[in-house]
């Protein structure tokens, strides 16, 4: 019973090939062609109205060196939010379940603003280790508390986003595995339990753009305080 409830999360692969590849292609697949025509479709008009009011958003801690990210990091947003949703389809695979694909995105994003700050603004980068007006006998102490923090913001990033993830499909295939089970004997029970999984699923499909957003967000944060 155990395995079969994170046999979900494995990699799949066909004739030995893994599909994580085409699974993480598949999201920029999904998205409507830029039209040709004067007048957009209802389609591309609401694509292109989310972006802009995600991006406007986005960029408001930023100050205008940082707007340079702005092309990256809502693609970013959009290719995690279609990662994420992909999961909740039938017979698919969640790439953002796994941590090798978590921080493979997040450190070398965390890393650039890192050594963004240390370059243009060495001083101030290595100021944000010693909080200001510090004892002498709590400075050891406090510096190395604060490289640490530092450290661990990309295993946090990646880990966030894996964790809220696999809760949330564990507890779908629960709910759902109940459900299924209890169809036969307790049709009232039944019913209570399928709606609780409708209910589950309209959340999760809530918690995949936000874990996007918040992942997305948070990067931001860390460039805002390196540029």
């Amino acid at each position: 019973m155990t395995m079969s409830l994170f046999d979900q999360f494995m990699s799949p692969s066909y004739l030995g090939i893994p599909l994580a590849a085409l699974a993480i292609s598949l999201p920029w697949l999904m998205l409507p062609a830029p039209s040709t025509r004067w007048l957009n479709n209802r389609l591309l008009s609401l694509q292109a109205w989310l972006i802009n009011r995600f991006t406007r958003q986005l960029l408001l801690p930023l100050n205008f060196e940082g707007h340079k990210w702005a092309t990256l990091l809502v693609s970013l947003m959009i290719f995690l939010v279609f990662l994420n949703l992909l999961g909740l389809l039938p017979y698919t695979f969640t790439p953002t379940t796994q941590l090798s694909l978590t921080l493979g995105i997040a450190t070398p994003l965390w890393l650039t603003t890192l050594i963004i700050g240390v370059r243009n603004q060495p001083t101030r980068a290595l100021g944000h280790l010693l909080p200001e007006g510090t004892p002498v006998p709590l400075i050891p102490a406090l510096v190395a508390i604060e490289t640490l923090s530092l450290l661990i913001r990309p295993l946090a990033l990646g880990v966030r986003l894996t964790a809220n993830l696999t809760a949330g499909h564990l507890l779908i295939q629960l709910i759902s595995t109940a459900t299924l089970s209890l169809s036969s004997s307790m049709p009232a029970i039944a019913l209570l339990t399928a709606t609780a999984l409708i209910m589950l699923t309209l959340l999760e499909i809530a918690v995949a753009v936000i874990q996007a957003y918040v992942f997305v967000l948070l990067l931001t944060l860390y460039l805002q305080e390196n540029v």
